[in-house]
């Protein structure tokens, strides 16, 4: 369930989106071919730290006893990766690759959570498609993230435009609210 936030819950939880939103357009104004996900990481890290907020993932415990904590601040996922990626100095930005990069950032109680995927120089026809139906379905989702709608109302919404579009969802990742 989530729960309705007061005027003053609003705003505190506007300032952790503030400055994830500055973290992803460090990250955009610097990715590109030859970077790394780990150097783009660090750019992320930087800038949330020096906005006075908590990197959300970076330590987030694993549900795994044998699976470390979440070692970074973003999840980096490269072309066909589903989700979480993890950042490191061999994962290298290529040319044609889509790029997903998901960060939050926490301050005063609340979190900040978002993703953004990046095309990185030229791609095909289809995968420019892909990154365009998948972008146009969060504000098919968004017309239902409203009150007397449920979670699973806006997974549906996106899930029925995604198909009508030719393509698919991972069922297993379709959404989750923040505090």
């Amino acid at each position: 369930m989530i729960d309705i936030k007061s005027k003053k819950e609003i705003e505190l939880m506007r300032e952790a989106c503030v400055i994830t939103a500055m973290a992803h357009e460090a990250v955009a104004k610097a990715i590109r071919p030859g970077i790394s996900t780990w150097e783009l990481d660090k750019i992320a890290y930087e800038l949330i730290i020096s906005n006075k907020a908590i990197p959300s993932f970076k330590g987030y415990p694993s549900a795994y006893k044998d699976v470390e904590d979440f070692p970074a601040t973003a999840c980096i996922s490269i072309n066909d990766e589903v989700i979480h990626g993890i950042p490191n100095k061999s994962r290298i930005i290529k040319n044609g690759d889509i790029v997903s990069i998901d960060l939050g950032a926490h301050k005063n109680g609340f979190h900040g959570d978002m993703a953004r995927t990046i095309i990185i120089g030229d791609v095909d026809n289809e995968t420019k498609k892909l990154v365009e139906v998948t972008k146009q379905s969060f504000f098919e989702g968004i017309k239902f993230a409203k009150p007397g709608y449920r979670i699973g109302d806006v997974c549906h919404a996106i899930g029925e435009f995604v198909e009508k579009n030719g393509f698919s969802v991972v069922k297993e990742f379709q959404g989750h609210g923040v505090r």
